[in-house]
């Protein structure tokens, strides 16, 4: 398929619009010789893994393959429309499915497995039922035991692939980072508690320098009033001097 020009019908044969569209798309296919194309027919029930490359969703579903290029056919379901579409490659005008999805690349080839692992669960459900005679709800049990068993196994697979890989550190090691630890711990609160005791001390400083200024003020301003000048002082000699001449003149008088 992935060589050549294609035109490819997923189908089912549960489905009635595949069964509509079944004579229409045999009478087509005998023009694929004239065209220079292959037309071919895939069941989704016969083969899920080809059906979960294309990520078939919806039925019928219909694919036009160049050369390995995928694009999704989108026109009307009859004989004209299928010939004009290849003869006239009307195909250029479609969208080409994008590389990340397209079914030849690896991680659709990883969803094909599991639409079989979906296609093998849905079997082993109805022979459950059908054969063995279970109810419904007890198959589904089944799977759910069988779902975490499998869950716990590959947990546990994987945490002894990561043990490999990345082996713990011993516990010398451990006890040692946890000593680091603390010692850096150690380290941070006595840096701190030095930081504290340096702004205490510089605190304490400012508040001394303050006060020996105050103190050298008030020696200012005493010396100041000491040294007035005598200029200032009474002249008690002066005023003596003036009132005992006075008393002489008054003597003389009443003499």
């Amino acid at each position: 398929m992935l060589e050549g020009e294609w035109m490819v019908e997923f189908f089912a044969s549960w489905c009635p619009a595949c069964k509509a569209l079944q004579p229409i798309w045999n009478e087509f296919a005998t023009w694929g010789d004239d065209l220079g194309i292959s037309v071919a027919q895939v069941d989704v029930t016969d083969s899920p893994g080809l059906s979960g490359r294309f990520m078939v969703t919806a039925l019928p579903t219909i694919f036009h393959v160049k050369d390995g290029v995928f694009r999704l056919y989108r026109g009307p379901r009859d004989k004209d429309q299928f010939l004009s579409f290849v003869e006239e490659r009307k195909w250029k005008e479609a969208e080409e499915i994008p590389a990340w999805k397209s079914p030849g690349s690896y991680q659709m080839a990883v969803v094909s497995q599991f639409f079989k692992l979906s296609m093998v669960l849905r079997s082993v459900h109805s022979t459950l039922v059908k054969d063995y005679g279970l109810p419904e709800w007890c198959s589904y049990l089944v799977f759910a035991v069988c779902t975490i068993i499998v869950g716990a196994v590959i947990g546990l697979l994987l945490v002894c692939v990561i043990d490999f890989l990345f082996p713990p550190k011993p516990m010398g090691t451990r006890c040692d980072m946890a000593k680091q630890i603390e010692d850096k711990e150690e380290d941070l609160i006595e840096d701190r508690a030095d930081e504290e005791e340096n702004q205490e001390e510089e605190e304490e400083g400012e508040e001394e320098e303050e006060g020996e200024g105050g103190d050298e003020h008030i020696s200012s301003d005493q010396q100041d009033g000491e040294s007035q000048p005598e200029d200032d002082l009474p002249e008690v000699g002066a005023d003596s001097a003036g009132s005992s001449e006075v008393r002489k003149r008054k003597l003389r008088r009443a003499d």
